[in-house]
């Protein structure tokens, strides 16, 4: 049988999850000390059974990377017969390479922790970089909300899509195959443009890039700018200023996470931009919606996956 967890920061997806495949949320304890520590515990009989628990990395990433860590400790305690994470929005991934000298590379710390910890196989969605599952010596699966995002895309402006009038923009050189996955989601071939801004990112400084120019055509076209993430908007806002200067006629982002800094929701609020299509794999707080945002549930797509072990 089954046995889903929810960790605490994303506890209205768990739920979802749980309603679609039609069982209960398995009962657990998190408590956090006025020093900042964390204690889990387990409520549930979980011998032999295979145990889920979704959580979510983003901030406080470190906090509930540990709470990620002490559920599978407990599990593993109970003797659970497997323990599979779902990490919906993986903290870290965006660090995974030593951009200079001296530098850690964070993301591959954190799958080192998720190994030894006891973890038999980890999801996430949509990683900043797929490569990343290479490090990974246990099972991994990376999970993609790009057909879900693009099919809201699809009714909100309509199920026949003129391709001639639409281009997928990538903010950068390394998202241009994730934008050639997206267009195939979208109009169901490789048939249709695609266009890639040129930006500069200052190292030294964070959440500072340059927008230098973009290449393809966006002049009196509907313009989908897709990224994986946004947090502060460094990137998104002069990817759509630049597709306005160069006459794109409307623009629409689709962003797999938002990770939201506190100024983040003013600022996409206020640009120049039609919708902000996202999913709810971090949960929103109340103060960081807005009215141009749209959110998607990616709890369907977690429930199809999890199917397969309801009836072990």
């Amino acid at each position: 049988m089954l046995k889903l967890f929810s960790g605490t920061s994303n506890p209205e997806l768990t739920n979802q999850v749980a309603h679609l495949l039609n069982i209960p949320l398995s009962k657990s304890e998190v408590v956090r000390f006025q020093n900042s520590e964390v204690r889990v515990r387990v409520e549930e009989d979980v011998k032999n059974e295979f145990c889920v628990v979704i959580q979510s990395t983003d901030n406080p990433t470190d906090t509930n990377l540990m709470e990620m860590f002490l559920f599978c400790d407990a599990l593993k305690r109970q003797e659970a017969r497997k323990v599979i994470g779902i990490i919906p929005y993986f903290g870290y991934a965006r660090q995974d390479i030593q951009h200079r000298e001296g530098e850690c590379v964070s993301a591959n710390v954190v799958i080192r922790f998720l190994e030894s910890i006891g973890f038999d196989k980890i999801y996430t969605f949509d990683i900043h970089d797929e490569a990343t599952q290479g490090v990974f010596s246990i099972p991994f699966k990376n999970l993609s909300a790009s057909s879900l995002v693009a099919d809201e895309i699809k009714k909100y402006i309509g199920e026949t899509i003129d391709r001639k009038k639409v281009t997928i923009v990538s903010p950068d050189q390394g998202g241009i195959e994730r934008a050639r996955k997206f267009g195939e989601h979208l109009f169901g071939d490789d048939k249709f443009s695609v266009a890639v801004i040129e930006k500069k990112r200052d190292q030294d400084h964070i959440h500072k890039s340059e927008v230098l120019d973009i290449y393809g055509d966006v002049k009196n076209k509907t313009v989908i700018l897709l990224d994986d993430i946004v947090t502060s908007g460094s990137t998104l806002i002069p990817a759509v200023k630049i597709c306005r200067e160069k006459g794109a006629e409307k623009v629409f982002a689709a962003i797999m996470h938002h990770d939201f800094s506190p100024a983040a929701s003013e600022k996409i609020q206020a640009l120049d931009l039609e919708k902000f299509f996202t999913t709810n794999t971090i949960r929103l707080k109340d103060q960081k919606g807005f009215a141009k945002l749209h959110e998607i549930s990616i709890a369907p797509i977690i429930a199809e996956e999890l199917r397969l072990f309801k009836t072990r």
